[in-house]
């Protein structure tokens, strides 16, 4: 995550004067003096908002200024720099300018205060203005115009949560999936012995396993999608309270439809602004599907790591491909790095749920004060779960490799094929084979026989692993 920067005491200055009177700031820096004000005020922690929020942010100043050129507000003159500034933000060619740490005023205000002063700075720059002329470009009057931080920032939170979930959060776990549905088909053939309580189980393939993680994924997937809707409202348009007061009456439909031109996304303004400022039920939901992924995750990270636990006195189904990052003391060690790079990843964006979920209760009236928050944890969720599934994929399942002699020693030993004859001589009788056999480390097949339950060839026809795998399989043998 990108770090808090300090201006240095030895740093050359430029003094700019504001209501609350004068103050120094970098002579190289495009910010102002609120963000100056502000930089000074929340010295806290090293968190800054990350390169796709300021993305959002650029979009959102650019998108506005479109709109109020198109409908008037704003002459060409002083709408047409706005709109070339913002779009240096958009590019992040000016993340420099945004030092502002989350942690400050919970509806964001003080980076919507950065953005509007990044933009003014650089546009009067580019007309060939001094830095903290605010003219012939004003941050409030113009780059703001018909805005407040109370719409302004929600706006900016429903672009970079749609832009991480559609370009970074999906495409990752689209990979993972494809990974897993590949060595399902590929191992589809591979018979091993399944496992309940982690104790031995009847049979299953191996495909069959890597097919029910496959599917894990995919309805993660799905779930995560059906959050994207709510996050296509825009409640730009709002302003301070949702009445849009100050804002001309058609401009919540043209940012919008500016706003999907420079996306590609199907953005629209929202239907009752006051919902999109006063509530961020959109991102609790999506959080809350991020949460599911990864606790799906979890779980297919460590079957992963159980499955090639050994490689002789574990479980050693699954030969874990050798990165080399192994033991700094027992040599050649292979550990499984990519499933618990993952699996932590999975706790954290865990973590972040909890964080969203009472920041989302912050409702008061009409407006969340927790938007900073709310938009850091979750765009850490999308894009930490986006890049591990990826990594998990690429250097994880797609390089495994099934240790088919170690699953043919441990299906043969399986006392659980005994389940197979349940239908032919009762459960009694089954119990009483697999009990000899165990007791008297016997196979199930001499076992039976020796009890005179099953005679051999019998067991040979009833007892056959592969036919135990087929879903309804029963009577296996005729």
């Amino acid at each position: 995550m990108p770090q808090l920067g300090r201006m240095s005491d030895s740093q050359a200055t430029r003094t700019e004067t504001d209501s609350l009177g004068t103050i120094e700031i970098a002579a190289d820096r495009l910010w102002g003096p609120q963000t100056e004000r502000a930089r000074r005020l929340f010295r806290i922690g090293s968190e800054v908002f990350p390169p796709p929020l300021i993305r959002a942010v650029g979009l959102q100043k650019r998108a506005a200024a479109e709109a109020n050129k198109a409908l008037g507000e704003l002459p060409a003159e002083i709408a047409d720099p706005i709109i070339a500034a913002a779009g240096e933000v958009a590019a992040n060619e000016r993340d420099a300018d945004f030092p502002l740490p989350v942690w400050q005023t919970g509806s964001g205000t003080q980076t919507n205060m950065n953005a509007n002063e990044v933009i003014s700075n650089r546009a009067n720059q580019s007309l060939g203005q001094p830095l903290g002329s605010r003219k012939p470009v004003h941050p409030n009057d113009h780059v703001n115009r018909g805005q407040s931080s109370n719409d302004s920032f929600p706006a900016v939170m429903h672009v970079a949560a749609a832009e991480a979930v559609t370009r970074r959060l999906v495409p990752g776990l689209e990979a993972l999936h494809a990974s897993l549905a590949r060595r399902a088909e590929e191992w589809s053939g591979i018979v091993k012995l399944g496992r309940t309580h982690l104790m031995d189980a009847v049979p299953v393939t191996l495909g069959q396993e890597f097919a029910a993680w496959a599917m894990q994924v995919e309805l993660g997937i799905i779930r995560v999608k059906a959050a994207l809707p709510d996050l296509m409202r825009l409640p730009q348009g709002g302003t301070a309270a949702g009445t849009g007061l100050n804002t001309h009456p058609d401009f919540a439909r043209a940012f919008a439809e500016r706003m999907a031109d420079l996306t590609g996304l199907p953005f629209v303004a929202h239907p009752n602004p006051f919902e999109g400022m006063m509530a961020h039920d959109a991102f609790v939901a999506l959080q809350g599907a991020m949460s599911t992924v990864a606790v799906s995750l979890t779980k297919v990270a460590n079957d992963v790591r159980l499955l090639g636990s050994g490689p002789r006195a574990g479980f050693s189904e699954l030969v874990i491909p050798a990165d080399g990052l192994s033991s700094s003391i027992m040599p050649g060690k292979t550990n499984p790095t990519q499933s618990e790079a993952l699996t932590m990843v999975c706790a954290q964006v865990m973590g972040n749920t909890t964080t969203v979920t009472v920041a989302g209760m912050q409702g008061h009236l009409e407006l969340n004060v927790f938007k900073p928050v709310i938009i850091q944890a979750v765009l850490q969720s999308a894009t930490l779960l986006g890049d591990a599934a990826e990594s998990f994929a690429r250097n994880m399942v797609d390089k495994l490799e099934p240790n088919r002699d170690r699953i043919a020693e441990n299906l043969a030993k399986s006392l659980m094929l005994v389940t197979a004859l349940n239908p032919r001589i009762g459960y009694d009788k089954a119990v009483q084979i697999g009990k000899k056999a165990l007791a008297e480390n016997l196979t199930l097949r001499d076992a039976a026989e020796r009890l005179g339950h099953v005679k051999g060839e019998d067991f040979d026809r009833w007892v056959r692993p592969e036919e135990m795998t087929r879903p309804g399989a029963t009577l296996a043998g005729g």
